[in-house]
């Protein structure tokens, strides 16, 4: 779950070679904490294990909505990846990040005009449409005809094992268009291939083999995004495939519904980067609950970590200079006022105080990018951390950027 590049050692919690209570005491709380090598290392998995399993053009996608970060951005583009943005300011990020505006993929099921002139006019190299109306937006500026290539979203009507608010590929889906009416788009426009993504925290391959089955049956074509969606470990019991593994059952899956020779796109975005990062915060209260928990209450909560509380999402905690202990069953709260603002339930700590240290991993996705001020709480900082020394990449907010945009 932790970080490749950390270490429990002596039951102290270090990342990227650095000691989390001192980047608690430099930095503050709650901080979220990357290890810059994992992120670089993941994206050499994956490409790796695509250029080992498929001998025809592929290239692989960073989801960026996981972590819209200009400094993880940058990472991935030196690493070779591409790019997939959903708004303006995703394609924003990515380009103030490095990525050459041809390895770039528009995505969105409603893209406004702004957005689609601000593709055409920085050159983004795939527009993925998702509905006949942005087809002819599309056209009406100039784009297509030869000058950005198009990938249609297909809804391949395929229901996966996962939590629905992050079920996409199902019949009804409000993103992309069923396969009769991709296969009409098709007839009329000059289309490249297809894009498909059926959901997120997926563990089964089966989802992926029915999707693929569903995009060859709808015609020919020479592009094929077969989107991400790949499980990541949250909890010590998780069992999920190992990027490598799935990487080659997708591509295996792909060959088999449609051929050799395809131009294959994977776009992992959660399997990049959550395990990469983690959350510290600072204890500031504890005191027995009803059941016979404690309840934990902690500087930070649904302004730093949405995921809970919008489809009860299950992370683990620690104290950083005791991991590995055993303790008192606890329920770990944040500080919003919302009765829902509970991050960690059921988790052992020992003997937890105000003051200490706690972590919570995996946050490396959809962490920062749902980050929020609900209670006027400024959004925390991102720390790299490397070889023993950390950075700031994104600065923590204060109080005056909170009125900031007043007029």
């Amino acid at each position: 779950m932790y970080p490749q590049d950390s270490s429990a050692a002596d039951g102290v919690l270090t990342v990227g070679g650095c000691d989390a209570r001192e980047l608690a005491r430099e930095f503050g709380t709650p901080a979220y904490v990357v290890a810059e090598a994992d992120l670089r290392a993941r994206a050499r998995a994956f490409l790796a294990a695509l250029a080992a399993a498929h001998d025809g053009p592929g290239e692989v996608v960073f989801a960026s909505k996981a972590f819209p970060c200009t400094a993880v951005l940058r990472v991935f583009a030196e690493e070779g990846l591409g790019c997939d943005v959903a708004s303006g300011g995703e394609l924003h990020l990515a380009l103030r990040a490095g990525f050459a505006p041809e390895r770039l993929y528009l995505h969105g099921n409603a893209k406004s005009e702004a957005e689609l002139r601000m593709a055409l006019a920085a050159g983004v190299g795939t527009v993925v449409l998702d509905n006949e109306q942005e087809a002819d937006r599309l056209a009406a500026l100039g784009g297509g005809a030869g000058g950005n290539r198009i990938l249609l979203r297909v809804v391949p009507g395929v229901v996966a094992d996962t939590h629905e608010h992050i079920l996409t590929g199902q019949a009804g889906s409000k993103f992309g268009m069923a396969p009769d009416a991709a296969r009409a788009l098709a007839e009329r426009i000059d289309v490249a291939g297809l894009h498909m993504h059926i959901g997120s925290q997926l563990r089964s391959l089966d989802p992926y083999r029915r999707a693929i089955a569903a995009l060859a049956r709808i015609g020919e074509f020479e592009v094929y995004d077969l989107g991400g969606g790949l499980a990541v470990q949250y909890l010590a019991d998780d069992d999920v495939p190992a990027p490598e593994q799935w990487v080659t059952d997708v591509v295996a899956a792909a060959h088999a519904e449609l051929g050799a020779g395809r131009s294959l796109v994977l776009e992992p975005g959660r399997s990049l980067v959550a395990n990469a990062g983690v959350t510290l915060y600072r204890v500031e209260s504890v005191k027995p609950g009803v059941g016979g928990e404690r309840i934990v209450a902690v500087d930070g909560g649904m302004s730093d970590n949405l995921r809970p509380m919008l489809y009860g999402a299950a992370y683990e905690a620690a104290v950083v200079d005791r991991m590995g202990a055993g303790g008192d069953v606890c329920t770990v709260v944040g500080k919003h006022c919302e009765s829902g603002d509970v991050l960690v339930r059921d988790v052992r700590l020992p003997d937890p105080r105000p003051g200490d240290v706690l972590v919570t991993p995996v946050t490396g996705a959809y962490g920062h990018a749902m980050a929020n001020n609900y209670n006027g709480v400024p959004r925390p900082p991102v720390i790299f951390c490397s070889g023993g020394d950390a950075r700031v990449v994104v600065r923590r907010e204060t109080y005056e950027d909170l009125s900031g945009r007043d007029v």
